[in-house]
C-alpha cells in the first residue's frame, strides 16, 4: 500500500470554487478526457478493466467488467445512468463530491458513456440535497458551452447528452432497477431480475448503473494510467477511495486514502475517539453492515478483508460508537429507517422490518419479555434470503450483529429501559435536554 492520505478525488476540495470549470481545468480536470477521445471505445473499456476498478457504491462489481456486459449489438439505444441517491445511514461521500467537484464527475460521464457507445446519460441524484443537485446542473450546462459535452465533443465526432434527474427522496430507488422505474416515472420498486439492466435497463434498453465515486474515479485512471491506479490498494482491491467517518470522533469526515487501510489508521487521522472515552462499536460500511468490535480494528478495510471478518465495505460509511451508546437504541433507529424505506413489494421486507421495530420498542423500553432475543432472531431468519431485493438484507445484518456482539445488553431490556441502562445524554455529541432524548411509547 501507497503513503496513507492519497487526494485524487479530494485534492482540488480546498481550492476557492473548486467547483468551476476553470478552477477544475486549473487542477490537471478534462485531461483524462481528451486521453479517451484518442482511443477507441473498446481500447478505454479495457484500460478501466485493466485497472480493477471495483464499484464504490457497495457492491464492490468490477466497473470495467461491468460495461463489458453491454451487448454492442442491440439495436437499442445505450445508456448511462449515475446513481447518486446517496441515503444509508451514515453515508456521506458522494455528495460531498458533488458539491466540491461537480466537474469530476461530469468528466467521468463522458468518458464512460463514450466507452460503452452510450449518446445519453442520466445523473439522478436525491431529490432533498438541493445544493448539490444546483451544483451538478451547473457543471453540466458548463460542459455544454465549452463544447466538452452536445454534439461532436471536442472535435472528436462523438456525441453526447446528460441529463440531471432529481428523484423525490426514497432509499429504494438506491436499488438500481427500482432507479430505473423512477426515471422511467414509475413507483420506484426493484425489478425482477433477469433480465439484468445491461440487457434490458432504461427504456428496455442497454444501460449500465454506476455509483457517482465510481464514475467520477474513471477521469485519473485514463490521466494517468491502469499501472498507476494499480500501485495503490491491495491485491484485489485496488486504487483509492473516500471513507466516511462520523459519531464519536475527535474529527468527523471524509477521508481519502488506497484500499486496505485498517480501521485503527483511520480513527487515527481522525483524530482518535472523543477524548476520555473508549471505542464500543463501528459499522464499516454503512447501517446495513454487520457491526464490528474494537477486536476487529486491524482489519483491512477493502472489499476481501471485510469479507473475511463477517461484513462489508459497503459505502464505507464508518459510523463510530463509544461506550456511552445503547447498542439496543442504535440498532432501533437504524430497524425504524429501514421500516420507513420499504417500498412495500415483498411480504418477508414490509412485515418483518415492521415486527422487527416492534421487538425492539420492547428492547428499548425494557418491556421485553423472556425469549424476545430469540423471537428478534427468529424473525431475522424468516426475513434472510426471502426479500425481493437487498433492503431487507441490510435491516437484518445489523440486528444480528448487534445482538452476536451485545446480546446481554439486550437481555437488559427484559427489565431496565435503555435510557436508564445508558442515558442517552452521555452518548449526544451536543448538549440535549433529557426530556428530547429518550422515547418512550
Amino acid at each position: 500500500m501507497t503513503d496513507t492520505l492519497t487526494p485524487v478525488l479530494t485534492r482540488n476540495w480546498g481550492q476557492p470554487r473548486s467547483w468551476v470549470l476553470d478552477e477544475y481545468r486549473a487542477q490537471g480536470g478534462y485531461e483524462g478526457l481528451k486521453k479517451a477521445l484518442t482511443m477507441t471505445p473498446t481500447e478505454v473499456m479495457n484500460e478501466v478493466k485493466d485497472a480493477n476498478l471495483r464499484g464504490r457504491g457497495g457492491a464492490g462489481f468490477p466497473t470495467g467488467m461491468k460495461w463489458s456486459f453491454v451487448p454492442q449489438d442491440n439495436p437499442n439505444p445505450k445508456y448511462l445512468v449515475v446513481n447518486g441517491d446517496e441515503s444509508e445511514p451514515g453515508t456521506c461521500k458522494d455528495i460531498p463530491l458533488l458539491m466540491a467537484s461537480p466537474h469530476t464527475l461530469v468528466e467521468g460521464v463522458i468518458i464512460s458513456s463514450y466507452a460503452i457507445n452510450a449518446h445519453t446519460a442520466f445523473i439522478y441524484i436525491r431529490g432533498e440535497v438541493v445544493h448539490p443537485i444546483r451544483r451538478v446542473r451547473k457543471a453540466v450546462q458548463e460542459a455544454y458551452d465549452a463544447g466538452l459535452l452536445g454534439k461532436d465533443i471536442l472535435g472528436s465526432g462523438y456525441d453526447l447528452d446528460v441529463i440531471v434527474h432529481s428523484g423525490a427522496g426514497a432509499y429504494i430507488c438506491g436499488e438500481e432497477t427500482a432507479l430505473l422505474n423512477s426515471l422511467e416515472g414509475l413507483r420506484g420498486q426493484p425489478r425482477l431480475r433477469p433480465p439484468f439492466p445491461a440487457v434490458a435497463g432504461l427504456y428496455a434498453s442497454p444501460t449500465v448503473v454506476n455509483n457517482v465515486e465510481s464514475i467520477s474515479t474513471v477521469p485519473s485512471i485514463l490521466a494517468y494510467g491502469k499501472d498507476w491506479f494499480t500501485s495503490m490498494g491491495t491485491e484485489k482491491s485496488k486504487g483509492f477511495t473516500i471513507y466516511s467517518l462520523s459519531g464519536h470522533v475527535a474529527h468527523p469526515g471524509q477521508y481519502e486514502a488506497p484500499m486496505g487501510i485498517t480501521m485503527r489508521e483511520l480513527i487515527d487521522l481522525a483524530g482518535g475517539i472523543r477524548e476520555g472515552h473508549q471505542l464500543k462499536f463501528f459499522t464499516p460500511g454503512g447501517s446495513s453492515t454487520p457491526i464490528l468490535t474494537p477486536d476487529a480494528l486491524d482489519t483491512v478495510m477493502d472489499f476481501e478483508g471485510l469479507a473475511a471478518a463477517g461484513t462489508m465495505l459497503g459505502t464505507k460509511a464508518m459510523q463510530i460508537f463509544d461506550e456511552t451508546t445503547s447498542i439496543v437504541r442504535t440498532t432501533r433507529r437504524w430497524v425504524e429507517f429501514y421500516k420507513h424505506e420499504s417500498c412495500g413489494k415483498c411480504t418477508p421486507c414490509r412485515e418483518g422490518t415492521w415486527w422487527l421495530a416492534q421487538l425492539l420498542a420492547r428492547f428499548e423500553e425494557g418491556t421485553a419479555h423472556e425469549g424476545d432475543v430469540d423471537k428478534l432472531l427468529s424473525v431475522c431468519d424468516d426475513i434472510t434470503g426471502k426479500s425481493f431485493c437487498t433492503l431487507a438484507e441490510g435491516a437484518v445484518a445489523c440486528v444480528t450483529s448487534a445482538v452476536r456482539n451485545f446480546r446481554e445488553e439486550f437481555e437488559v431490556g427484559y427489565h431496565t429501559p435503555a435510557w436508564e441502562y445508558l442515558p442517552y445524554a452521555k452518548s449526544a455529541l451536543f448538549p440535549v435536554a433529557q426530556d428530547d432524548l429518550e422515547v418512550r411509547a
